[in-house]
């Protein structure tokens, strides 16, 4: 089995936004709209504003309290459309209640929305000629062809059909001459499905939902969840008989586990990504790589 590992993927990743970074005059802006104090929230802007700035890209976060009102949000986003020095715009989701996300995101200047969740550039993307592509799904893609995984031909299952993570992959791989079937809460005989897959990705949030039965020997499977156990209380059955995920919550009082439960999945895979270090590292990496390719846009220097 040939573990996917993440990281020398986005370490290359980085290496070209910041070398594209460098040739920008000023350098790329980036900023990030955080509503509320939640503390993953908090983390993941923390890490990408992080390895924006080392990236050479400027970066802030504008911190909004849980408890604003949905005009205070959209006059943060105003007030960076219009700022000449913002590239880049980033909503940290979930904004949590109260607020339409949809509204939200559809007030981002689509040239700025280095998320690409804009309608705008949603749809460029499914009509092939993509500006924006949503970070996780590019950072699958540029995994998959690191490894030389073959896409043309090949039968695609993913699971989760989500704006942020499944639709926008299934357009790429689509793109890319893949057969692509996406699964839901509703698709029926989900095991029989996701058993035709040469490629398996699994999007749902359900730790260790996707076990040896889902998978045919062989294929290559990508775990784009990531949830973090504090007692194997809250872990489902499979994982409390996992010895990788009892020493982890024993030595470190946590695991963090993704959607494939990985002990299973990797007797029977040909190639698997872990959890963490997979598809994590990838994320934040292809986001640097979208605010270089907007500072690059908005400056006449880009496609």
């Amino acid at each position: 089995m040939i573990l996917l590992d993440g990281a020398p993927v986005a370490r290359r990743i980085r290496q070209e936004a910041r070398a594209g970074a460098s040739r920008l005059s000023p350098p790329p802006s980036l900023e990030v709209l955080l509503v509320g104090n939640d503390p993953a929230s908090e983390t993941y802007v923390s890490s990408k504003t992080a390895a924006a700035r080392e990236a050479g890209i400027r970066a802030e976060t504008v911190r909004l309290p849980r408890e604003a009102p949905a005009g205070d949000v959209l006059e943060a986003i105003r007030r960076a459309n219009a700022d000449v020095g913002v590239d880049g715009i980033l909503v940290q989701l979930p904004l949590g209640p109260g607020h339409d996300p949809s509204r939200v995101l559809d007030s981002i200047d689509p040239r700025k929305d280095v998320d690409g969740l804009h309608p705008e550039n949603a749809g460029l993307l499914h009509q092939g000629r993509p500006r924006f592509v949503p970070c996780t799904p590019a950072g699958i893609l540029a995994l998959l062809d690191h490894y030389e995984v073959p896409l043309a031909g090949a039968r695609a299952v993913i699971l989760g059909r989500s704006g942020l993570v499944g639709r926008p992959l299934a357009a790429l791989l689509t793109a890319r001459d893949a057969t692509v079937t996406v699964c839901h809460s509703r698709t029926r005989d989900l095991v029989s499905i996701c058993r035709e897959a040469d490629l398996l990705v699994a999007a749902i949030g359900r730790p260790g939902f996707v076990t040896a039965r889902h998978v045919r020997e062989g294929a290559t499977v990508v775990d784009v969840g990531i949830t973090r156990l504090d007692s194997l209380d809250r872990a489902p059955e499979n994982l409390r008989r996992s010895e990788r995920v009892r020493r982890a919550l024993e030595e470190k009082g946590r695991a963090i586990v993704g959607d494939v439960d990985f002990d299973e999945v990797s007797r029977v895979a040909g190639r698997l990504t872990p959890v963490p270090g997979g598809v994590g590292p990838l994320t934040v990496a292809a986001l640097l790589a979208n605010t270089v390719l907007a500072a690059g846009l908005r400056r006449g220097e880009g496609p």
